[in-house]
């Protein structure tokens, strides 16, 4: 969506940015926070994390009545502070990981599509960080 801000999402989770970096770009993770509710799933993630490397992860309806990839190319991996991934249709996704405290902020800020109004958009990305961060804390005891 040409002229628009991009929108930013954050949570805090309390894990090193290391840690907080593998949960979000390992597929065995991504396969279980990758969803906004609970009627979806991801059951599969293909990462190629380098700079120029593939990024699939299949999103699906549990009632397997629709589905997409969400597919793009990483432009930049520093790990474990920043990751951007240019998605197929041309937007970009870039999320950073700042130690915070005893933990580490994690803020996506990514470039709105043109189909969906933006604070469906908004909503959709926050819940799916949500998904991750509650991932991350029922793996590791850290909230």
């Amino acid at each position: 969506m040409t002229g628009t801000a991009p929108i930013i999402i954050e949570t805090v989770v309390g894990v090193s940015p290391a840690d907080a970096w593998r949960s979000f770009t390992e597929p065995q993770a991504i396969t279980q926070w990758n969803q906004a509710s609970p009627d979806w799933h991801c059951p599969s993630a293909e990462v190629d994390l380098r700079e120029g490397g593939a990024h699939r992860a299949r999103m699906e309806a549990r009632d397997g009545s629709v589905g997409f990839d969400f597919t793009g190319v990483y432009e930049e991996v520093d790990a474990p502070h920043a990751l951007t991934l240019r998605l197929d249709d041309g937007r970009s996704a870039r999320t950073t990981f700042v130690p915070e405290g005893h933990g580490t902020r994690v803020t996506t800020m990514f470039d709105p599509e043109a189909a969906n109004p933006i604070e469906m958009q908004r909503a959709g990305w926050q819940a799916i960080l949500d998904s991750y961060a509650a991932h991350v804390a029922s793996t590791t005891g850290a909230g």
